[in-house]
């Protein structure tokens, strides 16, 4: 999840938010005492007080408030107050946030036929926010119009990639009116049925994603859907103007009965786009705002400063998530054609001040030596490219591999990076400083976030046409196994020539050979070993420079109640977050 991150059927109860008996306050780590970490394994000021609003920014533009075109972690995180899915993840504190649980279904799914089939029952009493029953076929049409990526560009391919669907089905838009029983039954209101083209036990999980929310079809827009979603959750959206923010107010027709997993606390969301990310930093300090959507911590202007404060260093948080940032290495363009100039870079580029530029070992993370990061199920330590003992690169190796690869003196390519998200632009910076060591000259581009994928680094007409050697890219796990993690980024099949890939780099025949073979595997220590050594072909391939495991500083506000990091996302949780006023 560009972001962007499990089993028991387990049901939202008063005790998640912070009420119950004095058992369950002590179980979920309650307290209204401000202390560093205090919403890491634990719920930070509980309440079921409801009322108030919620204030919300982030310093770039959103990919798409469509749950059918969107592939941010912070964006999945956040639409499950105005869309539900069939599955979703249990909204508790700790590590039980990795769990699943039915949302519009009412349980997890019924598997047949070793696991190619997957039944989902919905719950009774579903409506959208104008009244109208939710249905079975309205899932099915909103899973069916997510296979068409030149529409919906965004979003991860696992759904159109599995279901059995008919040769050369292309989705609602451009194959309207063809039969697809064969791919998703709907036999009553009441019931969905999938069908794979190959077994995967892990089809709840799919079940999950918001492209399973439902859209009725006579309101959808396609790619103008996002100014006008149909709510199915218990906020809808007052207004929503592109580029700038959007408000959401209580859905009228949200019946709690049919939902145990939201407890609906504020009155109001008010979300503001494109905000420069220290003023963000600023006004989280000074309470004018409650979060920072994006979840990737404060800014390195505001570090020492949350750090060194004990009363705003007691307002902050520290989570690690299955998240590693790292910078895709382009072996479409000259000279990064040949693995050896690659290698060049690995062995050149000074970790520290990777590490340095997304914050540092508190705010950063772990310097990373490989693509897959540690609470991952099948990590294993690999580290091909040493840096040498102060981990700045060895400088010596790089020109050695310079000159394998028929450049003793270096070269030039183009970096590029989010301009809106100043730690990448410190990390293309930081490159450009290490690599000159070496000769490897960088010019660097500032391309804007909400398109950055789906029309520049994702796009490899764009990509390869104006020389990206180098991009700063990561990922944030689906779900913390090795398919949730890398299958989006590292299968060559999941590129897509219309843009909106997650995958910038790795085409390798082999690695998807893999993949099939991890899928297809039962046994759980030997499919965690295939993820292991996929992580480590691409290593050796040079096409992914890691930067660091993830952590983040984040700042809770003191308007904001019953905050708690969700494990699942490795930020808080925002659907589940409470106003004070």
């Amino acid at each position: 999840m560009t972001a962007v991150v499990m089993t028991a059927a387990l049901t939202f109860s008063v005790a998640a938010c912070g009420g119950g008996s004095d058992d369950d306050k002590k179980s979920n780590g309650g307290g209204t005492e401000q202390a560093f970490n205090a919403s890491v394994g634990n719920i930070f000021n509980p309440s079921t007080k409801t009322g108030g609003t919620l204030k919300l920014a982030i310093s770039e533009d959103w990919d798409s408030v469509d749950p059918g075109d969107t592939y941010y972690g912070l964006s999945w995180n956040f639409l499950r107050t105005y869309a539900r899915t069939l599955t979703m993840f249990k909204p508790v504190p700790g590590t039980g946030s990795e769990e699943l649980v039915g949302d519009l279904a009412e349980g997890l799914g019924v598997s047949s036929e070793g696991g190619k089939t997957w039944t989902y029952k919905l719950r009774s009493g579903l409506k959208y926010e104008d009244g109208s029953p939710i249905t079975s076929k309205d899932i099915k049409y909103a899973v069916l119009r997510t296979v068409d990526k030149d529409v919906l560009v965004h979003g991860p391919t696992y759904l159109g990639d599995f279901l059995n669907l008919p040769a050369g089905y292309k989705g609602v838009y451009k194959s309207k009116g063809v039969n697809t029983d064969q791919a998703i039954e709907t036999p009553d209101d009441k019931t969905i049925v999938f069908h794979l083209k190959q077994p995967f036990g892990g089809f709840d999980y799919f079940a999950m994603l918001p492209g399973t929310a439902p859209v009725p079809e006579a309101k959808d827009t396609g790619v103008k859907y996002k100014e006008k979603v149909v709510s199915s959750g218990p906020y809808k959206f007052e207004n929503y103007q592109e580029g700038k923010g959007f408000s959401l107010v209580r859905n009228p027709n949200w019946d709690k009965a049919t939902d145990p997993n939201r407890p609906a606390l504020p009155d109001r969301y008010e979300v503001t786009l494109g905000v420069e990310s220290n003023d963000i930093d600023n006004r989280l300090i000074s309470g004018d705002l409650d979060v920072d959507i994006a979840g990737t911590g404060v800014q390195p202007a505001s570090l020492s400063r949350v750090l060194n404060d004990p009363a705003l260093k007691a307002q902050s948080d520290n989570p690690g998530s299955a998240r590693t940032w790292y910078t895709s290495i382009n072996p479409k363009v000259a000279p990064l054609d040949k693995l050896d100039c690659r290698k060049a870079i690995m062995y050149a580029a000074d970790r520290t001040g990777l590490q340095a530029a997304y914050g540092g070992p508190v705010a950063g993370g772990e310097i990373a030596t490989s693509l897959m990061p540690p609470n991952i199920a099948g990590h294993q330590k690999i580290d091909l490219y040493p840096a040498g003992a102060d981990n700045k690169g060895d400088v010596a190796k790089a020109k050695e591999a310079l000159t394998a690869c028929g450049q003793p003196n270096g070269f030039s390519t183009t970096m590029a990076f989010r301009s809106d998200r100043p730690k990448e632009q410190a990390v293309a910076e930081s490159l450009q400083q290490s690599l000159a060591r070496v000769g490897i000259k960088l010019t660097l581009k500032g391309l804007p976030t909400g398109d950055y994928f789906s029309l520049y680094a994702g796009k490899p007409s764009y990509r390869d046409g104006n020389n990206l050697g180098l991009m700063t890219n990561g990922w944030s796990a689906d779900w913390n196994d090795g398919f949730g993690f890398l299958s989006q980024i590292v299968d060559s099949r999941t590129i897509r020539e219309s843009g909106g890939s997650s995958n910038l780099s790795i085409y390798m025949p082999e690695v998807d050979k893999l993949i099939d073979q991890a899928i297809a595997e039962t046994d759980k220590a030997k499919r965690e070993a295939i993820w292991a050594d996929i992580d480590k072909k691409i290593m050796e391939n040079a096409v992914v420079l890691p930067s660091v495991w993830s952590k983040a500083l984040t700042l809770r506000s003191k308007n904001a109640t019953n905050i708690f990091v969700n494990e699942a996302f490795g930020q808080y949780d925002y659907m589940m977050m409470g106003a004070a006023k």
